[in-house]
């Protein structure tokens, strides 16, 4: 590992702990050349393929989803923290499946159904662009529902 301060490669782990929650070790390392002290996580790279809706196919990507639910929680009282731990369940999730490849609109339905817990006007956000609402009553629909 190359240390971000010096960019010497000459680095070593102080400290490793599993993350339960995502699947992921965190690792405290130091650098042997200026002894900057920096973290970094690993996490497996089983690579989970998602069939998008005209059936072109990407992985997985964590990020992009982040990107997504940071939209839809913009100025409510949800933190990063939680939004991570909502995409590491979902992770957890498609990865104890047999199969390695997920459509988009399950993704979508696994997001829903745990914004719906979260907060629903999340959910309303994050369904108005992952079902492409084209009218207002199709807006309305979605309320009545989770009233």
């Amino acid at each position: 590992m190359r240390c971000p301060k010096c960019g010497k490669d000459d680095t070593r782990v102080v400290d490793s702990r599993l993350q339960e929650a995502s699947n992921a070790i965190k690792r405290r390392r130091e650098c042997r050349s200026c002894g900057y002290r920096f973290t970094t996580f690993e996490r497996c790279e089983d690579p989970i393929e998602v069939i998008k809706s005209d059936g072109s196919t990407q992985p997985f990507d964590r990020n992009k989803l982040l990107v997504g639910l940071m939209r839809a929680t913009a100025k409510r009282d949800i933190d990063l923290i939680q939004l991570n731990t909502l995409i590491d369940d979902i992770e957890l999730e498609l990865r104890g499946r047999t199969l390695t490849a997920v459509s988009s609109h399950d993704i979508g339905d696994m997001v829903l159904k745990r914004l719906e817990k979260i907060d629903k006007v999340a959910y309303i956000r994050f369904a108005s662009v992952y079902r492409d609402f084209q009218d207002i009553d199709e807006f309305l629909d979605e309320l009545d529902k989770l009233r």
